[in-house]
């Protein structure tokens, strides 16, 4: 039996995510059959990730029908996924503009991707066009779930429930799963001996609970424990200073490092591994161009259908599930509160565990968060209700107040110099009255 399903990829030229999603979906039973489209508006990346995909499906004759359109309506007409992982180019000169534009004008963020000045200015540059994807998808194929893999992804699904509030959306970011080894290890057993509960925001999320499948107690005072040993001992890209000194003061381990958390918080300037951080961005991006040049050269060559193989992401999991209503668990994914998070404000998009049947993504409620991380999220809500605002009115005026909101930001004549600047600088992506 073939599946009736078209799968759309938004940002398909992104030669990870397109490879990645396509050879995810010809591994799939359930699929088998399914339409997948690929679209992009850059020609000769979109074309280089259909000739290996459209490779990869000829050399095992497989029952899937590719397609790759420039032509956004044509993709979405009779969609019923849709998979969005679109950045504004160019991706790290504009990123690298977020974080050292601040810092230069006095700022100390120690990133500037999802949170503080950086994140505000990454939000102006790429809501506004997702949010044009999103209004093709509520005329052309309402009935679509929208999968977003973009960041500031806390941001960009705020703005999408509040301008779309009918379209079926979530989002997916890998986090929870890069790090939650970390468990495993503090506590000396498998991760298949360990049942958790994790959540918050956006990469701003502890695990909340922890429990011992074999004899069925409470982890977490080992946890608390060993943890703090741990962590100080480990030695990896990025840092772990944040995730220990909340450990320590909250009780609670995060399960995102520091480049990330930090990027939330006033004070993380003080203790996050600041080397780490730049350690980690300059080998992620380092890597990344090695390997977009290997994977062009292999696709040139012939040979472009090696590299179409699953990349490990839950978006075809979750459509699986929805398509055979599987009824399994998620560990993580971002949907609207909804009282999934009691004591933080209803109108956010949180972090959280759902259930996947043929009726969508279930949250699983997460009830009261603790006290002190409670506040810390809901620091962050003031700032996410400006921003999506600002993008909203195209407002400089509201910018701004997004900014003086923010705790990362401590001064009203640097606040303004970094908007004044940035607008300069970025003008091209981004225009505010």
């Amino acid at each position: 039996m073939s599946s009736k399903e078209k799968i759309v990829l938004i940002g398909a030229g992104s030669l990870q995510f397109g490879l990645g999603a396509v050879g995810s979906i010809l591994k799939s039973k359930v699929l088998k059959g399914c339409e997948i489209w690929l679209h992009d508006i850059s020609k000769e990346s979109l074309d280089l990730v259909y000739r290996a995909s459209n490779l990869a499906i000829e050399k095992k004759n497989l029952d899937f029908t590719l397609k790759s359109t420039l032509n956004r309506e044509e993709a979405l007409d009779n969609a019923t996924f849709v998979i969005n992982s679109i950045e504004v180019t160019p991706r790290f000169e504009l990123m690298e503009q977020d974080i050292e534009i601040p810092r230069k004008i006095g700022n100390r963020q120690v990133l500037g991707e999802n949170g503080g000045p950086g994140g505000l200015f990454h939000s102006l540059r790429v809501i506004p066009p997702i949010l044009e994807i999103c209004e093709d998808i509520n005329k052309i194929c309402p009935d679509a779930l929208l999968i977003n893999f973009s960041n500031p992804m806390s941001r960009i699904c705020l703005a999408i429930k509040r301008r779309f509030p009918k379209i079926k959306f979530v989002g997916l970011c890998h986090e929870l799963e890069h790090h939650v080894l970390i468990l495993s290890r503090i506590l000396d057993t498998p991760l298949s001996n360990l049942e958790f509960k994790a959540g918050g925001l956006n990469h701003f999320g502890v695990f909340l609970e922890v429990n011992y499948k074999d004899t069925g107690k409470d982890a977490y005072p080992d946890v608390r424990k060993n943890g703090l040993e741990y962590l100080r001992n480990l030695k990896t890209l990025d840092g772990h200073n944040i995730m220990d000194y909340i450990l320590d003061k909250y009780g609670y381990l995060p399960y995102t490092t520091d480049s990330h958390y930090g990027e939330y918080l006033q004070w993380a300037w003080e203790i996050a591994d600041k080397e780490g951080i730049k350690r980690f961005i300059d080998t992620y991006k380092q890597s990344l161009s090695i390997d977009n040049d290997k994977l062009i050269k292999a696709i040139k060559d012939g040979k472009g259908a090696r590299y179409v193989r699953p990349d490990g992401e839950r978006a075809i999991p979750i459509i699986e599930g929805i398509v055979s209503d599987s009824n399994h668990h998620e560990a993580s994914v971002n949907l609207p509160n909804d009282d999934v998070i009691t004591n933080i404000p209803r109108d956010l998009i949180v972090e959280c565990p759902a259930i996947i049947n043929k009726d969508g993504l279930h949250a699983v409620k997460l009830g009261e968060y603790p006290k002190g991380l409670a506040g810390l999220l809901r620091n962050q809500a003031s700032v996410q209700d400006l921003v999506v605002e600002a993008v909203f009115t195209n407002s400089k005026e509201i910018a701004l107040q997004a900014l003086l909101v923010d705790p990362v930001v401590d001064s009203t004549t640097q606040a303004e110099k970094m908007i004044d600047k940035m607008l300069r600088v970025q003008a091209k992506h981004i225009k505010l009255e």
